[in-house]
């Protein structure tokens, strides 16, 4: 596959794929969605590859999905929205399953994140291993505000705590890269010129474990959060999130987002 939303490249152990689409704040199109999954199976299949970073060019990680595309309607997975079976099967396929993924990927992940982190793209940083984030990281996610519960992985109970993570979705609240560190929901912060250099010292740490010791010990501590309730409590959610949001309310809602075009992508994404 020709990349054209992202970037991916190999040096030594490390493999590095970078979202691409700084214009739009590396809000996730239905292309960079599937190109992030083919570099994961670019990565999987190199035995050279020990560690993915995933990190970002421009001013953002990622504002989240792309309201502008899904708007429109007109790109194939976003057209299939147009009926609740389809929707289903979009945020199944393009979402639900290829973050599950990521979270299961054999090999050790490192999200290398900066500026606005909202929504989707909370979803996805939070899939990777460990984080790393610069110090004008903004983590959020304030989509309960558009009605539905939210999006399709609810990630901040199993990465902030319960009440904190009731506070962070009810209230809209917008975490820093320090309160962030606080909560445990990033394992270091850094300034914002040396994120590159962080991230890639971390992946060199991770890659001196072997391979099948880095594996095992991966899976080991998913099965550890499985039993936990973490892949049930997701699926769980996922499927309130499909009951909710074809509730009439919700298509209400959804269909004002519609009528106001760009002016509610702005609005909802925050991207700056």
């Amino acid at each position: 596959m020709t990349f054209e939303t992202i970037r991916y490249e190999t040096d030594g152990p490390v493999a590095t794929i970078t979202l691409a689409r700084p214009e739009a704040a590396n809000a996730q199109s239905s292309r960079m969605i599937v190109e992030i999954d083919a570099a994961f199976d670019r990565a999987d299949a190199d035995d050279a590859v020990r560690v993915v970073v995933l990190a970002a060019q421009g001013r953002h990680f990622s504002a989240g999905h792309d309201l502008k595309e899904l708007l429109a309607g007109e790109e194939h997975w976003a057209a299939m929205r147009a009926t609740p079976e389809g929707k289903l099967r979009h945020e199944q396929v393009m979402y639900f399953d290829k973050l599950v993924r990521i979270r299961d990927f054999r090999k050790p992940t490192i999200a290398a994140v900066q500026g606005v982190c909202s929504a989707a793209g909370l979803m996805l940083a939070s899939m990777c291993d460990l984080i790393v984030a610069a110090d004008d990281a903004r983590f959020s996610n304030p989509v309960l505000r558009m009605s539905g519960v939210g999006v399709e992985l609810l990630v901040e109970p199993w990465e902030l705590g319960p009440r904190k993570a009731k506070e962070f979705l009810f209230c809209a609240r917008t975490f820093d890269a320090h309160e962030a560190e606080r909560h445990g929901l990033v394992n270091r912060v850094v300034p914002r010129a040396e994120l590159a250099a962080a991230a890639r010292e971390m992946a060199e740490q991770v890659a001196l474990v072997p391979p099948l010791t880095a594996e095992a010990v991966k899976a080991s501590i998913n099965h550890m959060v499985d039993l936990m309730g973490q892949r049930e409590s997701w699926r769980y959610h996922f499927a309130l999130h499909q009951f909710v949001s074809n509730t009439p309310t919700a298509l209400e809602r959804a269909e004002a987002r519609r009528q106001g075009g760009m002016d509610a992508v702005k609005r909802e994404q925050r991207a700056e």
